[in-house]
């Protein structure tokens, strides 16, 4: 166990002849005493100083490893929402291939129904020209026959088929 200053001051020496001057150890061993105390007091206060920078440097650790572990998650989650992104990127292109391809399919097949309404229009239009045109040329030999008493049955019955054929 080290000395203490009480330790130092309650020291006594025996006595012997031609020893040492008592005033003068006295006052030594207070001298030592002071500055036993002194570099006490001065050990406590660096230890005191090491404590707090201990917890100091205890406190900034931790910070550095908060500081990282933030960054850490920060990177982890930027990479979370760009791939996130990408994927949403990815789903949407897909969505406008399909719409875009449905939209063509349905340009194509409105297309084909008109082009067969369009044909269809054309036969109907073609059979319509045929039945007029039997019927003006009906009408036309009508017309340059002498008259309307001289009228043979064939006429009359070739007549009677254009009528049908109109109604």
């Amino acid at each position: 166990m080290p000395l203490s200053p009480l330790d130092i001051h309650n020291k006594e020496f025996g006595r012997r002849l031609r020893g040492y001057d008592e005033d003068e150890v006295n006052e030594f061993l207070d001298q030592v005493i002071k500055d036993y105390e002194s570099l006490i007091r001065e050990n406590k206060e660096l230890q005191n100083q090491v404590l707090n920078l201990q917890e100091r440097l205890n406190h900034f650790t931790n910070i550095e490893e908060t500081l990282s572990k933030t960054i850490i998650v920060a990177q982890e989650a930027a990479d979370e929402v760009k791939n996130n992104a990408k994927k949403e990127a990815q789903l949407i292109i897909k969505e406008s291939e399909k719409n875009a391809d449905r939209i063509i399919n349905d340009s194509l097949a409105k297309s084909r129904k008109v082009s067969l309404e369009v044909e269809e229009l054309k036969k109907q239009a073609s059979v319509y020209r045929a039945r007029f045109r039997t019927l003006v040329e009906a009408q036309l030999e009508l017309l340059s026959a002498d008259g309307w008493e001289t009228l043979e049955p064939q006429q009359q019955s070739r007549i009677s088929e254009i009528e049908l054929q109109r109604g």
